[in-house]
């Protein structure tokens, strides 16, 4: 059995966290996703949805076989329990490829880092990032 970690933030789901986990199951048997604590997501704006109600959603998508919240001191605790053969990384995920292989070869955990593949854009009104869904909701109804 092959055992898949992905992870996120996950703050407003939409179709590009569909496709991400999709395509991160289909590179195993089963999936866990961890789903970022506010407190450790400093890369871009900390998320609106609480950690736990973002864990439940993530949980409930049909590719999840296990939804995790992550630690709140240290990112790899998770990734130890776990044991994953494959860590899937989406596609434009801000991650250093290397630079995570060297820490995860630090603790001591053997696994695969694969990238999802990019979500098709062509169609023009579909919404791909959280950002982008804010600011349509802040156009069309903040007036």
């Amino acid at each position: 059995m092959t055992r898949v970690v992905a992870q996120g933030t996950f703050d407003i789901l939409h179709p590009g966290h569909v496709h991400y986990l999709r395509d991160a199951k289909a590179m195993g048997d089963e999936l866990h996703v961890i789903v970022a604590r506010s407190v450790n997501v400093t890369h871009k704006e900390p998320p609106i949805v609480p950690d736990e109600q973002r864990r439940q959603m993530v949980g409930a998508l049909k590719p999840v076989d296990e939804a995790h919240l992550g630690h709140p001191e240290d990112i790899f605790v998770p990734i130890e329990r776990i044991e994953p053969d494959v860590i899937a990384l989406g596609y434009d995920q801000h991650h250093d490829d290397e630079k995570l292989r060297a820490a995860l070869a630090d603790r001591g955990i053997d696994c695969e880092i694969r990238r999802a593949s990019p979500l098709d854009r062509d169609e023009e009104a579909r919404l791909l990032s959280t950002g982008q869904i804010i600011e349509k909701v802040i156009d069309e109804r903040c007036e």
